[in-house]
């Protein structure tokens, strides 16, 4: 006999009460707000809200605690086949730089026994099956080609049961997955948009809804119409550091500098506060992120000290968790990067100290010390770099994330302009500078970063103006400026402030000797939703 699902007001309601109230504080889950669930499930009244808890926290990301209550639900009720799917699905983190297939067993091992055991509905099979066509050809199929069979299997879902909204939100969260990074249309993140803003209308409190529509809108140019989300997400959830980060995914995109600040510095306070209670002696992988965005935020306002701060913060980590975690390795070296770059300390870029680590973060040092270097005019050093910066887009290849070459690539193009321009060749310098800007432009940007250390459409502007060809600068700081709102070197460029002796553009309260007159229009269509929150005078 068919076991009826069990959900009900009390399972709803215990999401948005404290944990206290409800849990043994045992299961290590935080109190506080997590956000509104409804999923229902053929397991037992106990297991119900672990089910529902579990999947909030999917929903936020947070792997850990969603891993825990799953556990907790198998424990209450064996034959609770979807608990085992939870514990799966914790493994696939389908938006965060792809794992190793080996990190990944335990997701497969749960999957393999969530299939060995009777699913109590047809829905729920077909949530299982899904999964384990993600997992099948786990070593062997590179991971875009793994979350397509789990899109495929989760569009089949949503066809086979098109009223379950849980189902629609997974497989709108498996679009963004599977799009690819080259699509400048970027048509599978709007057709996971139009899928849930019908739903963030009627649930907005659905912490999945809030946290997809800004992923589903993380790209130049579609940014301000996730504003509705990113300023209410952080509320929904604000037990969990990351939906205390995402909203500035969309402020950073849309040029809100004083927001990001205030979502990152808050993201990263309840990270130290998880450190504290998880892992006292390392930095967690969520906590380093926000720093990145806090950095870069702190830079586009002039608030240098602040950023320097962070740089320091960030260089005395020794320890991170999780271990493996790009995410975590991929702040450490940016942080400092941007610190030098942003700044124009090229000097102190060509000598930051690589830490070893997976390809795209060594990259990220690897550009700061070529680009640093070229444009101190120390050719040697920066052959040096451009090629180990070469070694990592070779290594990049095997992490099966087709972003991370065409971004290494772009940042060796880049500092490869500098360095023939430093060696006299004028000509084929800006050819390398454009061909490095119109791949970087063409490249969706990872979740991961801000933005680029350095845009190379910007650099092109900077190589430009030192050669006197100032009209093209314009065009390309004004371009740069379509894709990224109220990015400061760009803005200070068009207003001819304080040109150091390198050419670039250097942040100064001065507005005197303008050399670049800039255009009426610096911001993308559309970016006028934003434009009140631009400054009227100089960011100082």
């Amino acid at each position: 006999m068919s076991r009826v699902p069990c959900v009900g007001i009390a399972s709803f309601v215990a999401l948005v009460v404290p944990l206290s109230a409800q849990q043994p504080h045992d299961h290590g889950r935080p109190a506080g707000e997590i956000g509104r669930v409804s999923f229902p499930t053929s397991c037992n009244a106990a297991a119900q809200p672990l089910m529902e808890r579990g999947v909030a926290f999917l929903h936020n990301f947070w792997y850990e605690e969603a891993a825990k209550s799953f556990r907790a639900a198998a424990g209450a009720d064996s034959s609770c086949a979807m608990a085992w799917w939870g514990v799966g699905m914790t493994w696939v983190r389908p938006l965060w730089p792809p794992m190793p297939a080996e990190a990944q067993r335990p997701g497969a091992a749960a999957t393999e026994r969530a299939q060995a055991m009777v699913a109590g509905t047809p829905r729920e099979r077909a949530y299982i099956d899904a999964l384990a066509a993600y997992y099948r050809d786990l070593g062997t199929a590179p991971v875009p080609r793994r979350l397509a069979a789990w899109k495929a299997g989760m569009e089949r879902l949503h066809q086979a049961h098109p009223g379950d909204r849980e189902g629609r939100i997974f497989y709108a969260l498996s679009l963004i997955a599977a799009a690819p990074r080259t699509d400048p249309t970027y048509a599978l993140y709007r057709q996971s948009a139009a899928l849930m803003e019908p739903l963030f209308r009627q649930t907005p409190d659905h912490p999945g809804l809030a946290h997809y529509l800004i992923h589903a809108y993380d790209a130049p140019g579609l940014a301000a119409s996730g504003l509705e989300a990113a300023r209410q997400y952080a509320g929904i959830a604000p037990a969990v550091p990351h939906a205390r980060h995402m909203p500035s995914h969309v402020f950073t995109l849309v040029g809100m500098w004083e927001e990001s600040i205030a979502a990152n510095r808050s993201s990263a306070d309840a990270g130290r506060q998880f450190e504290r209670e998880q892992k006292p002696d390392a930095s967690w992988d969520q906590t380093l992120h926000a720093l990145d965005y806090l950095v870069y935020a702190y830079l586009q306002v002039g608030r240098e000290d602040a950023a320097a701060g962070v740089a320091a913060e960030a260089g005395a980590v020794r320890r991170v968790f999780p271990d493996s975690s790009i995410i975590a390795a991929y702040a450490l070296a940016a942080i400092p990067a941007r610190v030098a770059l942003e700044r124009g300390r090229w000097a102190d870029a060509s000598r930051l100290v690589i830490r070893k680590g997976p390809a795209p973060a060594m990259a990220v040092t690897q550009f700061a010390r070529a680009l640093g270097a070229a444009r101190s005019g120390d050719t040697a050093s920066a052959s040096a770099a451009l090629l180990a910066l070469e070694q990592s887009e070779a290594a990049a290849l095997a992490l099966g994330d087709p972003i991370w070459p065409t971004t290494i690539k772009a940042q060796r193009l880049a500092a490869s302009a500098w360095l023939t321009l430093a060696r006299g060749d004028t000509a084929a310098a800006v050819r390398l500078a454009i061909e490095a800007a119109d791949l970087e432009d063409g490249s969706a940007k990872h979740p991961v970063t801000p933005g680029a250390i350095l845009p190379a459409r910007e650099l092109l502007g900077d190589l430009l103006l030192r050669i006197g060809r100032s009209a093209e600068a314009r065009a390309a700081y004004e371009r740069t400026l379509e894709l990224a709102p109220r990015r400061a070197r760009s803005m200070d460029a068009l207003d001819g402030r304080a040109q150091g002796r390198d050419g670039g553009a250097r942040r100064s309260s001065s507005r005197s000797n303008p050399v670049i007159t800039p255009s009426p229009r610096v911001l993308s269509p559309g970016a006028e939703i934003i434009a009140a929150t631009r400054p009227s005078g100089p960011i100082v």
